[in-house]
């Protein structure tokens, strides 16, 4: 099927989003269309694996929108590069909001699917969005609980000092979510699958983009080490839902996290699925797991949206 794409804008706690609207063709002419909000994992952008999926989950018929984060890529906030979890699920809430207002969606048949860190803030957003009515996770990662797995008592106290210094007049500190390059990798000695294959994924010609640059402002860990994008699924989290995650296990958690969501979510339709022979990175753009991912979706969306 023949996709438009439109760079669209929208606005979330008075920033404006930047974002691609992904629309069917003859989905303006048909009216009352399903429509999926896309979430790219933390350091990522519209342009990564999050809008790979949305692209393929419009030529199934579907009306996608994917965003840069608030303070991220092409989108607006200060300070630049922030990661804040807030923030973030409230992006997810104001792209439904940006989708009721297009007289060809239908506002009872809205979905989210999100990538990695996504996939939480996906999680996290539902439970409280009742216009949500159906769930994806790929490769879904809670990425608080990954940040509180590195002494985070220690890592809060460097953010309380660093907050100190910035607030006499210290230039605000920009760290990396991963090594620049393989060889930066190499020369720390870092070989985990799953960082390996970030730096693949997003410091070479494979996945890189200009928007997502590799920038953390520091200060913003402290929002993420308190978040927990499951806190109360076993009371909210009702709506269908449909986890993917790669059979071969990483340092990043996300198969832990993936079993961890389905045994705590109240859905009563939710369902598990493990990409046998597929990493974390695998499922963000080679095209076999993608494919076996986008098939499990694709049913789930048609079933429930």
């Amino acid at each position: 099927m023949t996709v438009t794409k439109k760079k669209v804008k929208f606005h979330a706690h008075g920033l404006q989003v930047a974002a691609i609207l992904n629309v069917p063709e003859h989905a303006e002419e048909k009216k009352q269309n399903p429509a999926i909000v896309c979430v790219h994992p933390g350091s990522s952008c519209k342009d990564q694996t999050a809008g790979i999926y949305a692209e393929k989950l419009a030529e199934l018929g579907y009306v996608t929108i994917v965003f840069d984060a608030s303070y991220q890529g092409e989108s607006e906030g200060e300070p630049r590069y922030a990661e804040y979890p807030a923030a973030r699920v409230e992006d997810i809430r104001s792209a439904v909001d940006y989708l009721t207002t297009l007289d060809y969606v239908d506002e009872n048949r809205i979905g989210v699917l999100g990538v990695c860190a996504g996939g939480g803030y996906a999680v996290n957003a539902a439970m409280t969005e009742r216009r949500i009515k159906a769930i994806g996770a790929v490769s879904v990662a809670n990425i608080g609980r990954g940040y509180r797995e590195n002494d985070p008592i220690k890592m809060l106290e460097q953010v309380a000092q660093q907050r100190t210094a910035e607030a006499r007049g210290a230039e605000p500190l920009v760290t990396q979510w991963i090594p620049n390059s393989h060889a930066e990798r190499e020369e720390a000695g870092m070989t985990e699958l799953d960082l390996v294959q970030a730096v693949d994924y997003y410091r070479t010609p494979r996945g890189q983009s200009p928007s997502s640059p590799n920038k953390l402002k520091f200060t913003s860990v402290d929002s993420i080490i308190a978040f927990d994008a499951f806190h109360l699924a076993e009371t909210l989290l009702t709506q269908p839902l449909q986890i993917i995650v790669g059979g071969v296990q990483g340092a990043f958690g996300s198969y832990k996290d993936g079993h961890e969501l389905y045994n705590r979510a109240a859905s009563e339709k939710k369902d598990l699925f493990v990409v046998e022979g597929a990493s974390h990175y695998d499922l963000y753009d080679r095209t076999e797991p993608v494919s076996k991912a986008l098939e499990k979706l694709g049913a789930f969306y048609k079933e429930n949206l």
